[in-house]
């Protein structure tokens, strides 16, 4: 069983949770204006990376609206999906949106990636998009995910990563440091919130680091690729 967060994990998780909250409005038009309309094909090739045959069950963690949980439906049109997420407003965004399309084949909970709600080995895969730069703990997250995943499943990791090509990278850091904020707080109302998001890649590992620490938690064959220019990196692990 997890240990319990230390105080200042905890203030911080609630921050988070709070954070997600007050953007809920505009988070969907801010993903595309913030990858220029590539999240949702980006969002098909990590569902894609599930590598599913059949009826199986995907948990989708940091659901958020739900547009991964979404996109492993249109990949996989027998798969059963539970979304997650520790924000119940954001959450409520996702079943709305469920309801538009009639879709019936995704439920919907409210819980926390550090200490998930399930028996081991109860998932064929598991999906993340834009999780781990936020968990308080980043190894615990990786062994939940694990732990309810059954042998041989893949969870597949969707994040922001830290570009390594010289000119890029400066151009990048411009853009998500200074830019993605400035458009934050016009569009959706919220200048500190999109600029927790710089903070929160800053200390958050590159692309080859973060392999390294998956099979360090047990994984195996991991791989990632990468996309929008080295922006955006899907890493790829067998439980």
């Amino acid at each position: 069983m997890p240990l319990p967060l230390a105080p200042a994990e905890h203030e911080r998780a609630q921050r988070v949770r709070a954070l997600f909250g007050r953007i809920t409005r505009r988070y969907d038009l801010m993903n595309r204006l913030m990858t220029a309309g590539r999240d949702q094909a980006w969002r098909r090739a990590a569902a894609r990376a599930l590598g599913l045959n059949g009826t199986a069950r995907v948990l989708d963690l940091a659901t958020g609206t739900g547009d991964l949980a979404f996109a492993v439906r249109e990949v996989y049109p027998q798969a059963h999906v539970v979304a997650m997420d520790f924000s119940e407003v954001i959450l409520r965004e996702g079943v709305r949106k469920a309801r538009a399309r009639c879709e019936h084949h995704v439920a919907w909970a409210v819980g926390d990636a550090l200490a998930l709600p399930f028996p081991d080995g109860v998932f064929d895969g598991c999906t993340n998009a834009f999780l781990l730069r936020n968990v308080v703990n980043l190894e615990l997250a990786l062994r939940e995910m694990r732990r309810v995943v059954k042998p041989g499943g893949r969870v597949v990791c969707m994040e922001i990563t830290h570009p390594q090509t010289p000119i890029f990278r400066e151009l990048f850091w411009v853009y998500f440091g200074r830019i993605v904020p400035l458009i934050g707080g016009a569009v959706a109302g919220d200048l500190q919130a999109y600029a927790y998001l710089p903070h929160s890649l800053s200390r958050f590992p590159a692309a080859e680091p973060l392999r390294r620490i998956m099979l360090a938690v047990g994984f195996r064959e991991v791989h990632y690729r990468l996309l929008g220019l080295g922006a955006m990196a899907i890493h790829v692990g067998i439980a």
